[in-house]
């Protein structure tokens, strides 16, 4: 069974490595296959030495080698996951310090950055999908790249390949972070999932059948737990809010509960650290020169701080799940196929399935609770402008897509943080030169 890894010179390779390591007796990976573009090969092949280590030390009958050679990789895949970033860590950069030199949020995934992360991947996977239909038709793509669900459901909507899954990292946290704050188990743990990526909710906490959502709530109020990610500075919510809302918020809820206490948190550390970007490069700088030690055969713990730790774990239980048909529950990013009432069937949304070998069966969620409904409504019509200016390349789909989301706000900020991530990104958006 072959593993195609694309994007195989990102600092999160180990830890896919590790889960493969992990999971083989059940999961048995016999060809693993890195691929990434030039620029990233002298990456890919630190990565790759440090996971010939691991796998050597581990003693798993594991074939590992990389390239830059894209569709010769994609032959006889089985599984195909994708975690790149188009323009890379210094593209993310532009993407957060030019709306925060305008007091505008900015981060990677949500907000004008977010946009723009879409606007370069979406074209660049869409590619890579139309190659993986052609050469290897029945592999699973598992994506990771972020904004996961909008490029989940431009795959899914645009691509002719149509075994496409959006995978996340912030539902497994929330619910490791539950079984935290209950002292519970994790694999114990349950929680209702409704909503959109980066954009979700808890609705219901259950611990071995037993609902304790309201449980969980009160812990919340008291600041008993927090489940933010390294990059997102938790700042905690108000029991009012709590209260009201009466569902589970996820950290990037932060940035839309909470803008004015979030846009000046990260413009202080904007102007004392640089850009998340910045930490970031520095970080990655580190655990390079960590993988090169010859002596290193494990993930590094100082992975962590890298900000997306678990994406890979989750990429691969879900991988491990598709092939043992085993009907366990994920939260992924999948066709909503009616799990959320209030939205389109072929909306992509991210709720609890039921993985099968035939794929991810979303489970009915029913309508949306009331005090949601309108956000996730703007929401998903954002998303679906985001994927409609990442198609045509038009300038007034781009400039309603930043009008649409509720991180940008004033049409003529809007329209000057527009034009300057155009000039400045130009090389990576081919479809709006």
């Amino acid at each position: 069974m072959k593993l195609v890894i694309i994007g195989g010179g990102s600092s999160y390779t180990p830890e896919i490595i590790e889960g493969l390591i992990k999971r083989h007796s059940s999961f048995p990976v016999s060809t693993i296959v890195l691929v990434d573009i030039d620029e990233g090969y002298d990456k890919m092949t630190i990565v790759g030495e440090l996971a010939k280590r691991m796998i050597e030390a581990a003693g798993v009958p594991i074939a590992l080698s990389w390239t830059t050679n894209r569709k010769e990789a994609l032959k006889d895949a089985a599984f195909v996951s994708t975690q790149l970033r188009v323009g890379g860590l210094k593209a993310r950069e532009k993407d957060e310090r030019i709306p925060l030199s305008h007091g505008m949020i900015g981060q990677e995934t949500n907000g004008a950055g977010g946009i723009f992360k879409a606007f370069r991947t979406i074209p660049v996977l869409l590619d890579i999908a139309e190659d993986i239909h052609d050469i290897c038709p029945d592999a699973w793509m598992i994506n990771f790249t972020n904004p996961a669900g909008i490029v989940t459901e431009a795959l899914l909507k645009y691509s002719p390949h149509k075994k496409v899954i959006g995978v996340c990292n912030i539902p497994f946290n929330m619910q490791h972070s539950i079984a935290e704050v209950l002292e519970v188990d994790p694999s114990s743990v349950r929680i209702e999932f409704v909503g959109l990526n980066h954009f979700v909710y808890g609705k219901k906490v259950f611990v071995d059948g037993m609902d304790r959502t309201q449980e969980v709530l009160d812990r919340l109020i008291e600041q008993v737990v927090n489940y933010s990610p390294a990059n997102i500075v938790s700042l905690g919510w108000t029991e009012t809010f709590l209260k009201s809302l009466q569902l589970l918020p996820n950290p990037y809820h932060q940035y839309y509960y909470k803008q004015e206490a979030m846009l000046a948190k990260d413009l202080q550390s904007y102007e004392q650290n640089g850009t998340r970007s910045e930490v970031v490069q520095e970080v990655e700088h580190k655990l390079f020169e960590l993988y090169k030690q010859p002596t290193l055969h494990e993930k590094p713990k100082e992975l962590e701080d890298r900000g997306g730790a678990y994406y890979s774990d989750v990429a691969c239980s879900l991988m491990s799940a598709l092939y043992n048909d085993s009907h366990e529950i994920m939260t992924v990013n999948t066709l909503n196929q009616g799990a959320i009432r209030d939205l389109p069937l072929d909306s992509v949304v991210e709720v609890n399935c039921v993985i099968t070998k035939s794929g991810p069966m979303p489970l009915a969620t029913g309508a949306l609770p009331e005090q949601i409904k309108g956000d996730i409504l703007k929401m998903k019509a954002f998303e679906e402008q985001v994927i409609r200016a990442s198609l045509s390349g038009d300038y007034e789909e781009a400039f309603l897509a930043f009008l649409l989301n509720p991180l940008v706000g004033d049409e003529d900020r809007a329209k000057v943080v527009l034009d300057e991530l155009l000039i400045a990104h130009q090389a990576h958006l081919p479809q709006f030169n």
